[in-house]
């Protein structure tokens, strides 16, 4: 007869515990698989692996990056996660250990005389010559305890898992210490870009300038009409109108940086001069699978698919039964005076509870139906961020060669328009030219300049995007020493 009680509560255990079917679909690993090329020849090296500092050889543009990293409010945030995040691991880890409480309880309390226990009391006689009072005090002081044995491994596991979010939150503050370390890069070239943008109109608004007088004189000359004059000032006026948006939009690049850097408003320290004959750093993109350890957004992705993994295992475990063990210890009296007394005032006891869930287990269904879908976001979210981080590589790489091709073409333009513009001042004062040959020589030979000068900024941009891209920038130290 025991061995069938013994039976049927292993068969209701087992009927309690069963987990449903999912009807949703079933979550699978993620595809892991990239080209094998960018889409040409590696080098066998990966610029990623260099730090900011190696990468970048400006001293200024160093100085600002060195600034930012300290300074930040968004990277300071970050910090703040990475904290949260750890303190929620040990937040985890404690609930499978044991929990061990100091009690210290005082009240009072007054039974039915018609039961047990009031019958009980009423007939004692503890204090001799004195009936025990129908109000009687309960004081308590002692050690109490309690402890889940974590059989289906539900709390290790949910340990584990906040560990993994905390791994997480590292990756997403190196991955915005990336995005960083690129945007001020990007900015700051664009700083150089635009003083050049000024300086080279400046020249022109000059030159433009002393023509305006030239004109003016060969209209006294009766050679040209007031139609040329005034056609001739009112470009001067629009070069000296698009002057001051030049300006304005270097005071908003140089807001932009110093909010990213962390400072109030103020000039930024640049070398403009030479921009023109910045070269570009020739960039080794290594093979497409080391994206999956250089980026941080992948690597993030990748922990957070782990802990979604993990999520399942402790929903999962919800369906089976949980044994807690209780015990206590210590002295229990209705009296003060008595309350110290040993043995006669010591009290323990121990317990053993084993719960499963049998009826209405609705929201464990639903904890773990859900639990399984964040997981497929978890699949689909890290195979889109890789399939991202290859596509944006590879643009910025085609980008790489086909502004190096572009900023040659536009440099021999620029060059043949310059040549025009003497060419086209000849013929204007010998009469074999009139004044809007000339000035749409001047126009487009300042066109192009400023284009030049943009693709430059377009060919050096590129070049942080694709160390961006394949996931430099969040090293601070050589790949040797790390």
């Amino acid at each position: 007869m025991r061995n069938l009680y013994s039976v049927k509560a292993v068969v209701l255990l087992l009927v309690c515990a069963c987990v449903p079917a999912l009807e949703q679909q079933e979550p699978r690993q993620p595809n892991k698989a990239v080209p094998d090329s960018f889409g040409q020849t590696s080098d066998g090296g990966n610029s990623a692996s260099a730090p900011w500092r190696e990468f970048f050889d400006d001293p200024a543009l160093i100085e600002l990056v060195d600034l930012a990293l300290k300074n930040n409010q968004e990277l300071n945030i970050a910090l703040q996660e990475i904290t949260i995040a750890n303190n929620e691991v040990l937040a985890r880890s404690g609930e499978y250990m044991p929990r061990l409480g100091l009690e210290a309880d005082a009240g009072v309390e007054k039974v039915g005389r018609y039961t047990s226990q009031g019958a009980g009391d009423d007939s004692t006689d503890i204090v001799p010559g004195r009936r025990v009072p129908a109000v009687l005090p309960n004081y308590f002081f002692g050690f109490r305890a309690s402890w889940e044995i974590d059989i289906w491994k539900r709390l290790r596991n949910a340990t584990k898992a906040a560990a993994f979010r905390y791994l997480a939150s590292i990756e997403g503050r190196n991955f915005a210490v990336t995005s960083l370390v690129a945007e001020i890069g990007t900015l700051y070239y664009e700083l150089m870009a635009l003083d050049n943008q000024l300086d080279v109109l400046k020249e022109n608004i000059a030159l433009q300038t002393s023509a305006l007088e030239v004109v003016r004189l060969e209209k006294q000359a009766a050679r040209v009409t007031e139609l040329a004059v005034k056609r001739f000032e009112a470009e001067v006026l629009k070069n000296q109108s698009r002057q001051f948006e030049l300006q304005q939009q270097i005071t908003e690049a140089e807001n932009r940086m110093n909010f990213l850097v962390g400072r109030f408003p103020q000039p930024v320290r640049r070398s403009s001069a030479a921009f023109t004959e910045l070269a570009p750093r020739v960039v080794s993109v290594g093979v497409p699978t080391e994206l999956l350890e250089n980026r941080p957004d992948v690597r993030q992705a990748e922990l957070e698919l782990r802990a979604a993994q993990l999520d399942v295992k402790v929903a999962r475990a919800l369906f089976y039964p949980s044994l807690s063990i209780d015990a206590a210890i210590g002295y229990n009296a209705f009296s003060v005076g008595r309350l110290v007394n040993t043995p006669a005032s010591l009290a323990y006891g121990v317990s053993a509870n084993i719960l499963a869930p049998l009826l209405n287990r609705r929201a464990i269904k639903a904890a773990y139906y859900s639990a399984n879908a964040k997981q497929m976001q978890a699949v689909l979210k890290y195979e889109k961020t890789v399939l991202a981080a290859y596509a944006e590589t590879a643009n910025q790489l085609a980008m790489i060669g086909n502004l190096g091709n572009s900023v040659q073409l536009r440099t021999q333009q620029v060059e043949k328009l310059v040549e025009s513009i003497d060419i086209s001042n000849v013929l204007f004062t010998s009469a074999r030219a009139d004044y809007l040959e000339v000035l749409t020589t001047r126009r487009d030979a300042l066109e192009s300049e400023m284009e030049l000068i943009e693709t430059k900024k377009r060919q050096l941009s590129a070049v942080v995007n694709v160390y961006q891209a394949l996931g430099g920038g969040w090293r601070t130290a050589p790949a040797a020493s790390e």
